[in-house]
C-alpha cells in the first residue's frame, strides 16, 4: 500500500501542477509489488535508486540528442532494476549509508 500510494501521490501532484499525466498506473502497481515483497522499508531505497538512474539516463539521452524532451521515458524499467538491486543488496546499501551518516 505504501508503494502504490507514494507514486500515486506524486502522480496526483504532478497532474494538478501541470495538467498532464506524468506516469502510468503500472508504475504504481510495480512499486506496490516491491513493497509487498520486500517490505515498506525498501520503498525509499527503490524510489531513490530508480529516480537517480532514470535521471542520469534521461539527461544523457537528451544531451546526446538521441531523445526529444517532449517524448516521455518509461519509468518502469528503472523501478524494476532498482527493485532487483534492493532485493540483492538493499540491506548492505542501507547499512553502509546509515554507518556513513553517523
Amino acid at each position: 500500500m505504501v508503494g502504490y500510494l507514494s507514486l500515486w501521490s506524486v502522480y496526483i501532484l504532478f497532474k494538478l501542477v501541470t495538467g498532464k499525466e506524468g506516469m502510468g498506473y503500472g508504475d504504481f502497481k510495480l512499486l506496490a509489488l516491491f513493497g509487498a515483497w520486500l517490505g515498506w522499508q525498501a520503498i525509499p531505497l527503490i524510489i531513490i535508486l530508480s529516480s537517480l538512474v532514470g535521471s542520469i539516463v534521461g539527461i544523457t539521452l537528451i544531451m546526446l540528442r538521441r531523445h526529444q524532451r517532449d517524448i516521455p521515458i518509461p519509468f518502469g524499467p528503472y523501478l524494476a532494476a532498482a527493485g532487483w538491486i534492493a532485493l540483492m543488496w538493499g540491506d548492505s546499501i542501507t547499512n553502509t549509508y546509515l554507518n556513513w551518516i553517523e
